[in-house]
């Protein structure tokens, strides 16, 4: 008894210290099929958790594309939806300026007063003119 167990222990030493060689069995009732478990079953996931599964597979795909687009800047960003290409005609920097009514008299004033300054100061330093 006490040179099987010892013959058993060194059988179970070589399988932990050697796990690359692998199980052998052969014992035919080992053998049988796990039609549940198996590899290749369907999946048999609940609607909810899939769609669950999807959407935050989803997220997740966004919030890494938004963490490579942070940390690599020299990228740039590239889009292919043609309404992006757009032209601005009212914010873009050739467009005319619209001012209101008070800011063109505010304006007005203001040339006007710089001018009478000129005129002063054109007066002061050539008071022969």
């Amino acid at each position: 008894k006490i040179l099987a167990e010892a013959a058993a222990l060194k059988k179970s030493a070589a399988a932990y210290m050697h796990p690359e060689v692998g199980v052998k069995t052969t014992d035919p009732a080992l053998f049988g099929r796990n039609y549940f478990n198996r590899y290749s079953a369907p999946e048999t996931d609940e609607d909810e958790f899939a769609d669950e599964r999807a959407e935050i597979l989803a997220e997740a795909a966004a919030l890494k594309k938004s963490a490579v687009a942070y940390m690599h800047p020299e990228v740039g960003v590239c889009s292919e939806d043609a309404t992006l290409f757009g032209r601005n005609y009212f914010e873009r920097a050739s467009a005319p300026d619209v001012e209101s009514m008070e800011e063109a008299e505010e304006k007005a004033k203001i040339l006007a007063e710089a001018a009478a300054l000129k005129h002063l100061a054109r007066d002061y330093m050539h008071p022969e003119v």
